[in-house]
């Protein structure tokens, strides 16, 4: 009885957020973005006009949100203090933000993302007991020597000690036959495992509706950690705003390849979802790779610095580098547009866009949802309840993907 109402509350949510909060003000603002919007944009209230059940139902969500994001941003957070502290790594970090604003001036991807030119030489060996095992084709576990190097000559040392991540990973779980139409999937910070994204992300589902799947992992997660990090995704954000827009530019580069290898192999055509950062990394991808048949950001982050002011503890010690370094929120926003799917416009028509958010997340807040959905001009658009681990009425919003791929033709033969 209880999870009945449960349901028929989750659902009426969805439908009331979709037909409410999208109708809000414009709160994408002019380009340069970094300069025009808010500084208070991270205070922006994510309320949706519900009555009270639907309320407390989302706040309660929103609020386990809170917890489970203070409780990881303090681990975060004490992981990255001993090399953002050492000797003199804020000044050094500092000191190349020029370098990166002046390629966001220019607001051309190419600068900063360009194709690679690499021919890529992969590895296969089939995916393990515990991923998934369809009853019909294959599930390999795919790899490569990824030869990228920052774009910024001053990292380039620095990036490339760390060996382990120099390989690309990826599972491809692929049909007999012919190639298929294949949807790329980009995991969130940390939550790399290949058998979690299955399971969260519904994969076999569309497995079976005769799409191929390949699961990309992003740098710095999984196998490409290293023995000696404390946690998956750890060098990601560990090293300063500039190691971090190489390691963004970085996964795009090997995805891209991966892109190449399925061009290679016959593949019709691939488009590309991801889920919070793996969300921020599907909505650049828009704007950066123009082979996409599709983009479905879910549940996504715009802004990196916005989203690190709102995280507790992470905000606190952020403002203490900003003043210690005699800066503001504008210029660090300069400094990592380089990376962020705000400063390109997207290269998919708007009819190939889908936006997925949720009422009651709170580890990346539906107004950054809402900055994309302002900046591609309004795309297709579904909000679900929960929050970012709990994503209630998730069968409405699958359906909505399989009437969105059906709607663009990806499904045809």
């Amino acid at each position: 009885m209880a999870q009945g109402v449960m349901a028929q509350t989750a659902q009426y949510v969805s439908r009331v957020a979709n037909e409410t909060y999208g109708l809000s003000r414009r709160i994408m603002p002019e380009q340069p973005w970094w300069l025009t919007l808010d500084p208070a944009f991270h205070k922006f209230p994510d309320d949706f006009y519900l009555d009270l059940p639907t309320q407390l139902l989302v706040n309660g969500t929103a609020c386990v949100d809170k917890a489970i994001r203070t409780l990881s941003a303090s681990v975060v957070l004490a992981a990255a203090l001993p090399q953002t502290l050492r000797d003199g790594a804020l000044a050094r970090d500092f000191a190349q933000w020029g370098f990166y604003q002046e390629l966001a001036d220019q607001r051309n991807p190419a600068l900063f993302f360009p194709r690679p030119q690499q021919a890529v030489t992969m590895r296969s060996r089939l995916a393990g007991r515990l991923d998934y095992q369809p009853s019909e084709g294959v599930v390999e576990v795919l790899a490569f020597e990824s030869r990228f190097e920052p774009v910024n000559p001053a990292l380039r040392e620095d990036y490339l000690r760390h060996e382990h991540n120099r390989t690309a990973w990826a599972q491809h779980w692929r049909h007999d036959g012919p190639p298929r139409p294949t949807i790329c999937i980009v995991h969130g910070f940390i939550a790399d495992p290949y058998w979690l994204n299955a399971r969260f992300l519904a994969l076999p589902r569309f497995y079976q509706m005769g799409y191929n799947v390949l699961l990309y992992t992003l740098p710095f997660h999984g196998p490409r950690s290293g023995p000696n990090a404390p946690f998956s995704g750890h060098g990601y954000f560990s090293y300063g705003l500039s190691h971090a827009n190489e390691t963004i530019a970085h996964a795009v580069h090997d995805f891209r390849l991966f892109l190449d290898y399925l061009e290679m192999t016959g593949v019709p055509r691939f488009g590309v979802t991801g889920i919070s950062l793996g969300g921020y990394t599907a909505a650049l991808l828009a704007g950066v790779e123009n082979r996409l048949a599709f983009a479905v950001p879910n549940v996504p982050v715009a802004s990196l610095p916005d989203l690190i002011m709102e995280w507790f503890p992470l905000g606190t010690f952020l403002r203490i580098a900003m003043r210690a370094t005699g800066t503001d929120l504008r210029t660090l926003r300069h400094a990592n547009a380089v990376a962020s799917p705000l400063t390109y416009p997207p290269l998919l028509p708007r009819e190939r866009l889908l936006l997925i958010g949720g009422a009651g997340d709170r580890f990346a807040p539906p107004k950054h949802t809402r900055l994309i959905w302002d900046h591609w001009n309004h795309p297709r658009l579904h909000w679900f309840p929960g929050n970012h681990l709990i994503h209630l009425d998730q069968g409405r919003y699958l359906l909505e993907m399989e009437d969105f791929l059906h709607k663009i033709g990806f499904d045809q033969p």
